[in-house]
C-alpha cells in the first residue's frame, strides 16, 4: 500500500514537473549572452507577434521591427518576452530592444 502511494506521488510531481507553466506564462529573458558591460542605452523599442487558438497567428516580433518602433538607430541589448495563456490557446512574443 505504501509503495502505491509513493508511487503514485512521485509520477504526481514528475507531472507536475512537466507541465508548469502551461496555464500560465509570462517571462522575460535575454536574447545576449554578455552581461559584463551591458549599456541599455536611453530608448526602448517593443515588437509582438500573437496566435489565438494555435490556429491565427500574426505580427512582426522581429529586431528590426522593435528598434523602428522605438526609433533607434543603435541596438545595445535585446529580451525576449514571452506570455502565454492555457497551453498557448493564446499567446504573445514580443523583443524589447535597448540602445540610443
Amino acid at each position: 500500500m505504501k509503495t502505491v502511494m509513493k508511487s503514485r506521488l512521485i509520477a504526481l510531481l514528475l507531472l507536475s514537473l512537466l507541465l508548469s507553466g502551461c496555464l500560465y506564462t509570462d517571462v522575460q529573458r535575454p536574447l545576449g549572452t554578455e552581461y559584463n558591460q551591458t549599456e541599455l542605452g536611453s530608448k526602448t523599442g517593443m515588437a509582438s507577434s500573437y496566435a489565438v487558438l494555435w490556429l491565427f497567428a500574426w505580427g512582426d516580433s522581429g529586431t528590426r521591427a522593435a528598434a523602428e518602433n522605438g526609433h533607434l538607430t543603435v541596438i545595445r541589448h535585446a529580451d525576449i518576452k514571452v506570455f502565454s495563456i492555457c497551453f498557448g490557446l493564446y499567446s504573445e512574443v514580443s523583443t524589447v530592444v535597448y540602445g540610443d
